[in-house]
């Protein structure tokens, strides 16, 4: 019999990744994700989680997602276009629109399925997407499943986005032009004014990956748009649900027009069933939390300004971070997971980030503050990143 059935190819790919020191076993989480964590067996300091605002264990979250169980069950049953749309999912778009100041808002069951099934619904032949070089992964899946040519510009550079802009306008019916609200391994912010006013200046779309600015940027985080006072000027807004909201979903924010498009030709909404009842019940008491009150925002920016002083007082590189996002930049790319691995032993999780996650010879610590996290906690983390930081010759 042929030993087909081994895969020795993958076994091969495998040993390569182990050779290069980028090889890992996925890490095991006991209990909720919070500021401070219970990971692999070892209390840890978490400066890894997308929890920004600490709402995944919030009291109230979790009553609420117990509520909607008690009536709605534990899923949704079917693909929203048959019988898996309940008025809760109703309930929240509703709440999403009006929380982000749009006219309608058009949930998907997680934010890379929201870019998969969204670029490919609203671009065909005959159209160009316009991307920027760092865009998120799940854009570039997005704009790879559309039959519309694709181009990308330099990262944040106005003048690259005109040239092409310039050079494409009159080849392509429509032009859309998609970027990072905020670019998730750096920490830095569109700028976005800028490319709204290319767009309109050349009749191009807007699309805005806002999961990184979602309950981060604007008025009690309603994102990028809000930040910079664009609010109808951009086309399609995508949120995510999972990071900021804790919970699971992505979102696109724009005209009634887009949704009702969408709820026809967004693949993801046709064939894969819709969130579970627990997460819409704990999504909308989030956007309630978030549209009475600015507290959790507020402790969020307090921490992550509070930490970005300590780390780079350090003398550590943490690159042009806008955001509560911190990129401690190492370079080299086992020296990055030595790093990672050496703070974990010294009680602070961060992970490594190498390529091709990032561009070769950048490899970084992506250090996640949260509202969650106490003064103690930041000034335990700086410290042992002083320590093995010296450790490692790297201060």
């Amino acid at each position: 019999m042929s030993n087909v059935h081994e895969l020795n190819f993958l076994k091969e790919k495998i040993q390569e990744l182990k050779d290069q020191g980028v090889y890992r076993r996925l890490p095991i989480l006991e209990g909720a994700n919070e500021a401070e964590v219970i990971l692999n067996g070892k209390r840890v300091i978490n400066l890894s989680s997308n929890n920004y605002l600490g709402l995944a264990n919030h009291p109230r979250m979790k009553k609420a997602a117990i509520e909607a169980v008690e009536k709605y069950g534990v899923g949704a049953g079917a693909v929203r276009t048959i019988i898996g749309n309940m008025d809760i999912h109703e309930e929240m778009e509703q709440l999403l629109a009006e929380f982000k100041r749009e006219e309608a808002v058009m949930v998907y069951q997680s934010g890379f399925n929201c870019n998969a099934g969204t670029i490919q619904a609203i671009t065909e032949k005959g159209d160009l997407i316009i991307s920027d070089e760092l865009n998120h992964a799940s854009i570039i899946d997005g704009s790879r499943l559309s039959r519309a040519d694709k181009t990308v510009f330099k990262h944040a550079d106005l003048n690259h986005l005109e040239e092409v802009l310039k050079a494409n306008r009159d080849k392509y019916r429509n032009l859309l032009i998609i970027t990072d609200g905020v670019f998730s391994m750096d920490g830095d912010i569109a700028p976005l004014p800028g490319i709204v006013e290319l767009a309109e200046k050349y009749g191009a779309m807007t699309y805005v990956d806002d999961a990184h600015g979602s309950g981060v940027l604007g008025e009690s985080g309603r994102g990028t748009v809000d930040h910079f006072g664009l609010h109808g000027r951009v086309d399609f807004t995508i949120g995510t649900l999972s990071k900021a909201i804790g919970v699971i979903g992505g979102y696109v924010a724009g005209s009634e027009t887009m949704k009702e498009w969408l709820s026809h030709r967004g693949r993801p909404l046709l064939f894969s069933t819709y969130l579970p009842p627990a997460a819409v019940g704990a999504i909308n008491e989030a956007v309630r939390i978030l549209m009475s009150t600015t507290e959790f925002t507020d402790r969020l920016w307090s921490n992550a300004r509070y930490f970005k002083d300590k780390i780079s007082q350090l003398g550590f590189n943490i690159g042009n971070s806008q955001t509560p996002i911190t990129p401690v930049i190492i370079g080299d790319e086992a020296k990055t997971m030595e790093f990672s691995k050496k703070l974990f032993d010294n009680g602070v999780f961060v992970s490594g980030i190498v390529f091709p996650t990032v561009p070769k010879g950048t490899g970084r610590l992506r250090c996640m503050v949260t509202a969650g996290h106490t003064t103690e906690q930041l000034d335990k983390a700086v410290e042992v990143f002083k320590k093995v930081g010296e450790e490692l010759k790297l201060l």
